[in-house]
C-alpha cells in the first residue's frame, strides 16, 4: 500500500546550559534545559536519505552554547526567541523552529560569618542552593513571520490546611467517599499560559516580570479562594491571571488532587479532630481546564502542561 510522509521534525533535545554572569563580586545564574525542534523541506532525507537540507543536530547543540555567550540569557523566553529566529532566517530549508526550555532556579546561600569579605550582606554572592520549588517552562515557535510564546511552570506544590470542602456530589451504589466540610486541599500546579505577542513589530512583554506576576496571582488565588471543589479553585487561579495580566490571553492548568485522608484513631482510644492525615500518592483525581480571555479561541495544546 503506498505511503506518504506526514508531519516531521528533528533537533537536539535537552541541552543543559548554565550561564554565569559576573557583576563584580556578585554572580547571577541562569540554568536551562533547551530542546530544539526544526521542520521544513525535509522530504528527501526521509525518502532517499539525502542530507542536503539537514542542519546537524550537533550544530543546533553548539548554537545553544554559543548563543549563551553571544547574547547572554536575559530570560528563557528571550533566549528561545534568539534561537528560533536564527534557525529559520539562516537556513533556507528550515521553515519552522520550536524551542522548548525548562529553567531551574537557584537562590543565594545566607551566611552568618561576620568576618566574611562580604561584610554588609547576609548572603554570599557566589554561593547558591538549588530551589526545591517549581520548574519554569517555555515554548517558542517561529515560522518566519509569526511567533507563539507559551510559558508556564510545573511541580509547584501548594496546600491549604483548611477552607476547603467537598460535598453535594453525585452518589451511586459504588460511592463510599464521605462528604467533607473541612479538608486539606493540596496539588502540584502545572500551568501553561499563552502570550498575545505574535510579531517582532509589537512590543515584547517583560518576560521575567510577567512570569513572576503570573506565579504570584496563581498562588494568591489558591490561598484566597474558599474552595468547594478543586475545579472552582482552578478557575479562580486562571481568572486572576487573565484579569491581571493584559499580555496573557489563555492559561491551562493540570492539577492532581493530592488526597489527604483522616486516619481512624478510634482503635487506639484517640479522637482525630482534623489533625492526623494519611497522604496518599496514588491514585489521585486529576483536574484539567483552560481559562480564556472572552472572545479568544483556545490554542494551547492539552499536553502543554507536561513540558
Amino acid at each position: 500500500m503506498p505511503t506518504i510522509l506526514g508531519q516531521n521534525q528533528y533537533g537536539k533535545a535537552e541541552n543543559r546550559v548554565v550561564k554565569i554572569t559576573r557583576d563584580g563580586d556578585t554572580h547571577h545564574i541562569k540554568d536551562l534545559n533547551v530542546s530544539v525542534a526544526l521542520s521544513g523541506d525535509m522530504d528527501d532525507v526521509h525518502y532517499s536519505g539525502s542530507n542536503a537540507n539537514v542542519l546537524p543536530t550537533d550544530t543546533t547543540k553548539n548554537t545553544v552554547y554559543a548563543f549563551a555567550k553571544e547574547y547572554g540569557i536575559e530570560s528563557a523566553e528571550q533566549f528561545g526567541i534568539h534561537l528560533a529566529r536564527h534557525f529559520v532566517t539562516t537556513q533556507e530549508p528550515i521553515h519552522r523552529a520550536r524551542i522548548r526550555i525548562q529553567e531551574y532556579s537557584w537562590e543565594r546561600i545566607a551566611t552568618s560569618d561576620a568576618n566574611s569579605k562580604f561584610i554588609g550582606s547576609d548572603e554570599v554572592n557566589h554561593s547558591f542552593a538549588r530551589k526545591g520549588q517549581e520548574l519554569r517552562t517555555t515554548q517558542i515557535t517561529f515560522d518566519g513571520e509569526t511567533w507563539e510564546v507559551i510559558s508556564g511552570l510545573k511541580d509547584l506544590t501548594v496546600m491549604n490546611s483548611t477552607n476547603s470542602e467537598f460535598w453535594g456530589y453525585v452518589k451511586d451504589k459504588y460511592t463510599t467517599l464521605k462528604e467533607a466540610y473541612d479538608r486539606i486541599l493540596c496539588t502540584d500546579v502545572a500551568a501553561a499560559w499563552r502570550y498575545n505577542w505574535t510579531s517582532d513589530g509589537n512590543r515584547m512583554p517583560n518576560w521575567e516580570k510577567s512570569y513572576d506576576q503570573a506565579r504570584k496571582h496563581i498562588l494568591q488565588a489558591f490561598a484566597e479562594t474558599y474552595s468547594l471543589s478543586l475545579q472552582q479553585t482552578l478557575y479562580q487561579m486562571g481568572s486572576r491571571v487573565i484579569n491581571s495580566r493584559s499580555e496573557i490571553d489563555e492559561i491551562r492548568f493540570s492539577l492532581p488532587n493530592n488526597h489527604h485522608f483522616l486516619v481512624d484513631l478510634e482503635p487506639f482510644g484517640l479522637k482525630n479532630d482534623n489533625e492526623v492525615y494519611f497522604a496518599a500518592d496514588r491514585p489521585y483525581g486529576l483536574i484539567e481546564a483552560t481559562v480564556l480571555r472572552d472572545g479568544i479561541e483556545p490554542k494551547i495544546p492539552v499536553d502543554m502542561t507536561n513540558l
